[in-house]
């Protein structure tokens, strides 16, 4: 019975494992190859998918005949741009308001429009010209607005890898490439604005290991694989509840573990919320997600490792605080969504993967044009690492890199004002 319970776990995880095991070989390959010198880096990222295509039966546990996940990464939608952005705060937006005015075709590939520095900011009442009682998250969606009228296109997707060459490209047009689960974007230019929340703490026992094989940190991305499944969401803040609600659309069990009391956690805010603070918190989501019959909460909870084996993830150990009085559990799921240290104030950078010079703070390292040591990429806002994280910084920031972008794919020797006289 135990075989045959075995057998089955194994067989309901292959479509997830299959792409995780591909996605992760891809990634592999691709690192190795860019580490090579420029005279041997003779594959593209596209021709090493086509050539490892013939070997995706190696990463399926069925002998059933299903697509190749690498067939449907050629056939998937390819966009081509003037400028890709990558982050959809306000030094994105304010980017794309002035690239796409100055008839530049951009795109902005935005993970999550709900959980940046902007968004969960409660209100904002230093920013010019403002009602003091709009929320961040208000004035994020009319920035997005705005730019969407003058002709930007939003995706939302999770970016995992960019090319910022023509060696990496393969394309002497548009060489820079932004990498997605869903679409590949080409462009003439590339703008880095994922801002700096990123986490700074250390993963847990078995986070790394199984990451691909059921842990993860998009739900959007990956929600879909768990359905039917129990899953596990780890993190108190905005994000982590996003997530969690996404995935009651999927999974049969959400097991919600925050370290935080949520109760508490909710009144606090409730009596702040007259002030002006970085609410990384929302009560109404927090009752929301607490009133589906498909989530279990546990409270004041810490998560001390991912279990797993060859079929990916199996469970995750946790303890209820304080630890000194309770003992491990360990809860049986499938999938692992951690956001367990959001809201940190680490430079997102890990999808650049050194392409770009970086500071010793961690910061990109940017001339007075916003351009980074490879021509032709950009980066803006708080991804600077910039000890002034302000939206009018941000904003700042996303209209010098637009001018300077609309100078270099013109090859022009100075800007152009963005001034109508009419």
């Amino acid at each position: 019975m135990l075989t045959m319970l075995r057998a089955t776990r194994i067989q309901q995880s292959q479509s997830r494992m299959t792409l995780s095991c591909l996605s992760l070989m891809m990634m592999l390959v691709l690192v190795l190859v860019l580490s090579l010198p420029q005279s041997c880096q003779a594959f593209t990222p596209t021709k090493i998918a086509r050539a490892i295509t013939t070997t995706t039966t190696t990463c399926s546990r069925s002998s059933r005949l299903t697509p190749s996940p690498l067939f449907m990464m050629e056939e998937m939608e390819i966009v081509d741009c003037d400028v890709a952005i990558v982050g959809g705060g306000p030094a994105g937006c304010t980017c794309a308001l002035y690239t796409s005015r100055a008839d530049l075709k951009t795109v902005i590939i935005d993970k999550n429009p709900s959980v940046g520095a902007l968004a969960i900011t409660s209100h904002i009442a230093n920013y010019p010209g403002v009602d003091r009682s709009m929320t961040g998250e208000e004035l994020l969606d009319q920035m997005r607005e705005q730019a969407t009228q003058y002709g930007t296109i939003y995706k939302r997707a999770q970016v995992f890898l960019i090319d910022v060459d023509e060696t990496q490209s393969g394309n002497e047009t548009y060489t820079k490439t932004v990498y997605t689960p869903s679409y590949t974007i080409k462009a003439k230019t590339l703008v880095l604005a994922t801002g700096a929340m990123g986490r700074s703490a250390p993963p847990v026992p078995g986070e790394a290991e199984y990451l691909g094989q059921g842990v993860s940190y998009c739900a959007t991305c990956d929600g879909a694989f768990y359905r039917d499944s129990p899953v596990a969401v780890y993190g108190a803040t905005t994000e982590a509840m996003e997530e969690a609600l996404f995935l009651t659309k999927f999974a049969s069990t959400v097991h919600w573990i925050t370290p935080t009391d949520i109760q508490r956690q909710a009144s606090l805010y409730s009596e702040a919320k007259k002030l002006e603070l970085n609410k990384d918190f929302s009560t109404d989501l927090a009752q929301k997600l607490l009133d589906l019959p498909n989530v279990k909460h546990y409270t004041r909870t810490k998560l001390l490792s991912v279990q797993g084996d060859v079929s990916g993830v199996t469970g995750v150990e946790i303890r209820a605080l304080p630890g000194d009085k309770n003992e491990p559990e360990i809860v049986p799921v499938e999938g692992a969504f951690i956001y367990g240290a959001g809201g940190g104030s680490k430079p997102i950078t890990d999808f650049i993967q050194n392409r770009v010079a970086l500071q010793e703070d961690g910061g990109v390292q940017v001339t007075d044009e916003m351009e980074t040591s490879v021509p032709g990429v950009y980066a803006i806002g708080d991804i600077r690492n910039t000890a002034y994280k302000q939206v009018v910084v941000a904003a700042a920031d996303g209209c010098i890199a637009a001018m300077a972008i609309d100078k270099y794919i013109n090859s022009r020797k100075t800007v152009k004002v963005d001034w109508i006289h009419k």
